[in-house]
């Protein structure tokens, strides 16, 4: 449909005022970050929104977080307010009411979505708003203009992060996630632990079966067979499978078939005492999921399943000495964008493969070998 020449001139003045070129970083007192999503998109968030931080010290930064995360991510140490969303339309006018109280100078959509990630922010008075341009519709109410990115075209997600708070005069280096273990997390999962008899000398091995759609993950008698391979002839290895409350039997119906020496952590500990529990393990095989990200903020080991999604997207980006990534090719369509219920590319990760690397992991010493020097500077 054709707009209306007043209206063509109305949406350039709109632009012209609220355009990359007239934004002052000297005039930005009030931060607006939105990354609304799930864990491991929050999570790939953390280093831009650490950026903004070093950036304007001494700004006031607020997060636009999933309410369901809020738990895990309120404690972050680079933002002084988080704003809970509920997903949708849901308490969305009542969330737009919230922001245009703080009067925001500036807003970085980092991951949300649409078609409410970047209205919100315009409802709510924002006068710069950057987002990473892709093919979403609601791309004019951006300050930043540039050529239209389709999936095959994204660097890693904490790059394409950082290059959206590059736009507002932040430094794009490459950070760690940030992901701080509570006091109150760590006496939650060294309770749960003794509780399971779990010593000191034991190797913990992380099970996340899991996954928020069927193609990443795994097979369940895969799963299986791993476990039973692991503990046989190694009498510290224990089995632990992490999870949501949802996943709880799903992961209880693997433990059994392996036997013995399994822990079935799923929905039994609060979100925000898992960071502390992820901490404890030797080693967690998963695939691209949020608690795979988890781990690696936390620097735990990571055996990493991928197919479907591809890691030098998604993956981990750092310590990369210290995880192993299988990665297999898609052997269909894009499944991403497809939300493909099968899981057809995943049968290429067999059993072998997987058992060789966790056993790799625990052989380097797996916990007691952990240090931060492995980030790129």
């Amino acid at each position: 449909m054709r707009r209306h020449p007043v209206d063509a001139l109305l949406l350039a003045a709109m632009r012209g005022l609220h355009a990359l070129d007239a934004f002052d970083p000297e005039r930005v007192r009030r931060i607006l970050v939105v990354s609304s999503t799930a864990i491991g998109d929050t999570l790939l968030s953390t280093p831009a929104i650490r950026a903004a931080r070093e950036r304007y010290p001494n700004a006031a930064i607020a997060a636009l977080f999933n309410a369901k995360t809020v738990d895990l991510f309120g404690n972050n140490p680079d933002v002084d307010e988080v704003v809970p969303y509920h997903g949708g339309y849901r308490r969305f006018f009542r969330t737009v009411l919230a922001l245009r109280r703080r009067r925001f100078d500036v807003a970085f959509i980092l991951h949300g979505n649409e078609p409410q990630a970047t209205p919100i922010a315009y409802l709510a008075g924002v006068p710069f708003i950057f987002k990473w341009p892709n093919t979403s519709k609601n791309r004019f109410l951006l300050s930043n203009d540039g050529p239209v990115r389709t999936w095959d075209d994204f660097p890693h997600g904490v790059d394409q992060r950082l290059a959206v708070a590059a736009l507002a005069g932040c430094d794009p280096k490459r950070r760690p996630m940030s992901l701080p273990l509570t006091e109150e997390g760590r006496r939650a999962a060294d309770r749960f632990l003794r509780e399971e008899g779990v010593g000191d000398a034991d190797l913990l091995v992380g099970f996340q079966c899991g996954a928020s759609t069927l193609s990443r993950m795994w097979f369940p008698d895969r799963f299986a067979d791993l476990g039973r391979r692991l503990v046989k002839g190694r009498d510290k290895v224990r089995i632990l499978f992490t999870g949501s409350p949802a996943e709880r039997e799903y992961c209880g119906s693997i433990a059994r078939r392996i036997g013995e020496r399994t822990i079935v952590a799923a929905g039994r500990l609060p979100l925000a005492a898992l960071p502390s529990l992820l901490a404890r393990l030797h080693v967690l095989v998963t695939g691209d999921t949020g608690p795979m990200h988890m781990a690696v903020a936390v620097r735990t080991p990571v055996v990493g399943l991928f197919a479907v999604s591809d890691p030098s997207r998604s993956g981990p980006y750092y310590d990369l000495d210290r995880h192993v990534i299988i990665k297999k090719p898609r052997t269909c369509v894009d499944c991403v964008s497809m939300r493909c219920t099968y899981q057809k590319c995943m049968e290429a990760i067999g059993v072998d493969e997987v058992d060789g690397a966790v056993t790799r992991v625990l052989a380097g010493g797996g916990i007691s070998s952990r240090d931060p020097s492995g980030f790129p500077r």
